[in-house]
C-alpha cells in the first residue's frame, strides 16, 4: 500500500481514532515519518510510516457523519442561545415590548487567523450560517507574530482568533514545557503582540489555541479564552462557538465562562477563559422602506 500526500489515513497503533491527513512525508533517522493534520481536530502529529492506513471510503463517511451529527448538535443549542439573547435584548430596548422594535444591532467584527486553509474554510462557512461580520486569514502559525500587529491595526476587530494546529510531545518535555508544544509558542507571542495594540481584555476580545495547546501561557499572555486545560484535542469549529457567542452578547453584560463552553464539542477540558463583556452594540432608529415591509430581523437568519 503506498501512501501519498493528502491521503486520508488513520494511525493502527491508536485504532484509527482520529481522521487524518498527510501533509507531508520525510526521512528521519533512517525511518519514513509522515506529519498529518486532523480532519476535524486541530491536531498535528507525526507517525512512522508503516503505522499508517488508508481509511475506507466507508469509514470516513461514517466519522465524518459523527462529526456532523456533532456539530448540528451543537449549533442547534447555539442558535437558541442566540434567540434568547435576542428575545431579552428586545424586551430591554422596547421597555417591555411598549414600543415599537425599531432598531438594529451590530455584532462584533471577528478577525479569524488559521494556520489551515481547510478548517478556515469551515469555520467560515458557519459565520455565514450565523450572520457574524468575520474576515478570515490563511497564516501559518509561525508567521502569525510578525504580522499581527499589522493586522490588527488594518482591521480593528472586536474579536480576534488565533488558532491553527498544535500539539504536545512528552519526550519533548513536561506539560509545563512550552517548547514541548508544537506552536503554543507562537500563539503566545500572537497574543502578547495583539495586546501591545490593544491592551485591554474587553476592547479586544481574544481566542488563541489548538488542540493540546498550553493554556495557562495563552491566558498569562492576555488571551480572554484558550485551548486547552486539559491538554485535549478541540474541535475544529470550537473557536467559532466561542466568538459567536461573545459577538452576540451585549457589550454591558458579563459573559460567564460556562456558559460560553456549554454549547461547545470539546467542554471545559479542552476550552477555558476568563470573565469577559459582550460586544454587541444596539442603535436606532431601523429605517427600511415601506413598500418593502420588510421585518426586523437583527440577527439575520439562519
Amino acid at each position: 500500500m503506498t501512501i501519498k500526500l493528502m491521503d486520508i489515513v488513520g494511525r493502527v497503533s491508536y485504532h484509527c481514532d482520529i481522521m487524518f491527513r498527510v501533509i507531508d512525508i520525510r526521512e528521519h533517522d533512517g525511518k519514513r515519518m509522515a506529519v498529518l493534520y486532523g480532519e476535524d481536530i486541530r491536531l498535528i502529529a507525526d507517525a512512522p510510516y508503516e503505522d499508517l492506513i488508508i481509511m475506507s471510503q466507508s469509514d470516513q463517511r461514517r466519522i465524518m457523519q459523527e462529526f456532523r451529527t456533532l456539530e448540528e448538535q451543537s449549533l442547534e443549542l447555539f442558535r437558541q442561545d442566540v434567540h434568547l439573547l435576542q428575545e431579552k435584548r428586545e424586551y430591554t430596548v422596547t421597555e417591555g415590548y411598549s414600543k415599537a422594535a425599531n432598531y438594529f444591532q451590530l455584532p462584533g467584527k471577528v478577525l479569524h487567523l488559521d494556520g489551515d486553509p481547510g478548517y478556515l474554510k469551515k469555520c467560515l462557512t458557519v459565520y455565514e450560517k450565523i450572520g457574524i461580520p468575520v474576515t478570515g486569514l490563511h497564516l501559518s502559525e509561525k508567521d502569525m507574530p510578525r504580522v499581527i500587529g499589522e493586522l490588527v491595526d488594518y482591521y480593528r476587530p472586536d474579536i480576534l482568533v488565533i488558532t491553527g494546529h498544535d500539539a504536545y510531545t512528552k519526550a519533548k518535555g513536561s506539560k509545563s514545557d512550552i517548547e514541548a508544544y508544537r506552536h503554543s509558542k507562537h500563539f503566545v507571542q500572537t497574543v502578547k503582540e495583539a495586546r501591545k495594540k490593544v491592551p485591554h481584555l474587553d476592547q479586544l476580545v481574544i481566542f488563541a489555541g489548538a488542540c493540546q495547546s498550553h493554556f495557562e501561557s495563552l491566558i498569562h499572555a492576555g488571551a480572554n479564552f484558550a485551548s486547552s486545560p486539559s491538554r485535549v484535542n478541540i474541535h475544529a469549529l470550537d473557536p467559532v462557538y466561542i466568538v459567536s457567542k461573545i459577538s452576540f452578547t451585549p457589550y454591558n453584560e458579563h459573559i460567564r465562562v460556562w456558559d460560553v463552553l456549554r454549547n461547545t464539542l470539546s467542554g471545559e477540558r479542552g476550552l477555558g477563559g476568563v470573565e469577559t463583556k459582550g460586544v454587541l452594540r444596539t442603535g436606532m432608529p431601523f429605517h427600511y422602506e415601506e413598500e418593502e415591509e420588510q421585518s426586523i430581523d437583527p440577527f439575520g437568519s439562519f
